[in-house]
Order: structure tokens, then C-alpha cells, then sequence
């Protein structure tokens, strides 16, 4: 039951980024999806922890499922490998930069709330 919470969770992270994606500016889109990923990975990690009661199905479905469908570090390099190549290479660490930093404060965010809810 754990694999098919983890394809319903990825299948409908996925959805949820192609949604997101669609209606938003590339990159941005992506740094924005990364850096909410992060958070509710974050969040969800550290709740959980203090949770056991909590199905394992629920909880790989949403952290590995989900939140690793939402998530996409393939998407990122790539864009990050076309700023580079068309030259723009302080838009390209920038991009870098904010993704990395946005989506550990987020990490770091999420973990402090769940800690404190």
C-alpha cells in the first residue's frame, strides 16, 4: 500500500506542478514551486516525527509522493544550463542562489513550525 500512496502522492504533485507551471513565468514558476516544496517537505518531515500514530501511507505519500512529484531538480538545472548557455550568467546564479537559499530557509521554516504546532 505504501508504493501505490507514493504513485497517487507523485501523480498528483506532478499535476499540481504542470498546473503551476502553465500559468506561471519560467523560471520563476520553478523557484516558486521548489521553495513551497521545500517548505512542505519541511513541515510534514519534523510533524511527523513527533506523530507515529500517523500511517506510514499517509505519510510516504505525501513527503516522498507528493512533495517529490511538486519538487523538480531536473527542471531547475536545465533552466539553469540554458541561462548559461544564452550567456546570462549572473540571471544563472541568481537563479542558483535564490533556489538554494529559499528553498533551506523554507526547510527551516517548515521544520520550526511543525515543531511548534
Amino acid at each position: 500500500m505504501i508504493y501505490l500512496a507514493v504513485m497517487i502522492g507523485g501523480g498528483l504533485g506532478s499535476l499540481l506542478r504542470f498546473l503551476i507551471s502553465s500559468f506561471g513565468f519560467l523560471p520563476f514558476a520553478t523557484v516558486f514551486i521548489n521553495i513551497v516544496g521545500s517548505f512542505i517537505l519541511g513541515f510534514l518531515t519534523f510533524f511527523f516525527l513527533d506523530r507515529p500514530e500517523i500511517p506510514p501511507e499517509l505519510r510516504f505519500g505525501l513527503t516522498a509522493g507528493f512533495c517529490g512529484g511538486f519538487t523538480t531538480f531536473s527542471t531547475f538545472s536545465v533552466e539553469v544550463y540554458a541561462m548559461v548557455l544564452d550567456n546570462h550568467i549572473g540571471q544563472a546564479a541568481f537563479y542558483v542562489l535564490a533556489s538554494f537559499l529559499g528553498g533551506l530557509l523554507a526547510v527551516a521554516l517548515g521544520a520550526f513550525l511543525a515543531k511548534n504546532c
